[in-house]
């Protein structure tokens, strides 16, 4: 990303500021440790369900995820994952329910990560995606993919394991290629989704296939969804993107093609952009920025060279 040098090069991307925390992967088999770690009076617990958390605002302006001590922690016999400790030697564990408890006060209350990531802190927002990434996963595969018989939690919540045939299962993550395409006139491609409200515009998007490189997923992407070629592509950094289990691969690509011919499946609209185009038409509302938590934001402010507008803060003509 030094590549850039612009306001926006040296922000980070939501969801992967460092937080302190060490995931501690080889305490996940140890149950004695876990057991000693649960009880400690430092350890800090909170519920997920659906996605969601609860969260509160802090007198200090900031936001972070409601915990409780672990004897205060709603009962759960087998849905209870370690996410990690911190430099001071906290242990963090999520609780995985059908719902999340009542509000702690009145100033509580339920988000997702598309809320919630753009006001926790980055200790709060890396624990909340671990634990929904392995919320999803949990519920998404309670059967065994080899012989169909029911698994069982493992590893404080990282594999589900087969009684009947002994296979072991972990988190699954799909690879997915997000890029924003510029031409030779540095105008930036921007594409609708058809499920998407009019207006709301973003970078281009797909999942790397069996037996493909990350880069010939961008070509074959841009051109099955924009009938677009693409030339060069550059690796910008990637972000964790639990909805349920992608991992995002952001990248900036070079069109050797200015013609767009959409799919009509995924891309409903897609459009060439310079950035005076772009500022009148987010000054105008006509388009709307991506979310500003999502990688597609910061591809596209590493083009624009500054912070896209958020929504309220632009003045529409009366």
């Amino acid at each position: 990303m030094s590549t850039f040098d612009n306001a926006t090069a040296d922000r980070p991307i939501g969801l992967t500021a460092p937080g302190g925390i060490d995931r501690a992967a080889h305490h996940r088999l140890d149950e004695a440790w876990l057991s000693v770690a649960w009880s400690h009076p430092t350890t800090r617990v909170f519920v997920v369900s659906g996605g969601q958390v609860l969260i509160d605002d802090t007198p200090d302006g900031g936001t972070e995820i409601v915990m409780t001590p672990a004897f205060e922690a709603p009962v759960t016999e087998t849905h209870r994952y370690f996410l990690g400790t911190d430099e001071e030697g906290v242990s963090y564990f999520a609780l995985q329910k059908d719902s999340l408890p009542g509000r702690m006060d009145q100033s509580a209350r339920p988000a997702g990560l598309r809320e919630a990531g753009l006001l926790l802190g980055p200790r709060d927002a890396g624990l909340m995606v671990h634990a929904v990434a392995l919320e999803n996963w949990q519920r998404l595969h309670r059967f065994c993919s080899r012989c169909g018989e029911r698994t069982v939690i493992a590893a404080a919540g990282h594999i589900r394991r087969c009684q009947a045939c002994g296979a072991e299962h972990y988190p699954r993550t799909d690879p997915a290629v997000i890029m924003l395409v510029t031409d030779d006139q540095d105008r930036a491609l921007l594409g609708r989704q058809v499920h998407w409200p009019e207006g709301r515009f973003s970078t281009l998007a797909g999942f790397v296939e069996p037996g493909e490189s990350i880069e010939q997923s961008v070509i074959r992407e841009v051109y099955e969804e924009a009938g677009v070629t693409v030339g060069e592509v550059e690796y910008i950094a990637s972000q964790p993107w639990p909805f349920p289990s992608s991992l995002m691969l952001g990248f900036m690509a070079r069109a050797t093609s200015s013609e767009i011919n959409v799919d009509g499946e995924e891309i409903e609209e897609a459009r060439w952009f310079s950035r005076e185009d772009l500022t009148a038409a987010f000054e105008s509302g006509e388009v709307m920025p991506p979310f500003g938590i999502s990688i597609a934001s910061r591809l596209i402010e590493l083009w624009y060279g500054k912070p896209l507008p958020r929504p309220g803060s632009v003045r529409h003509p009366a």
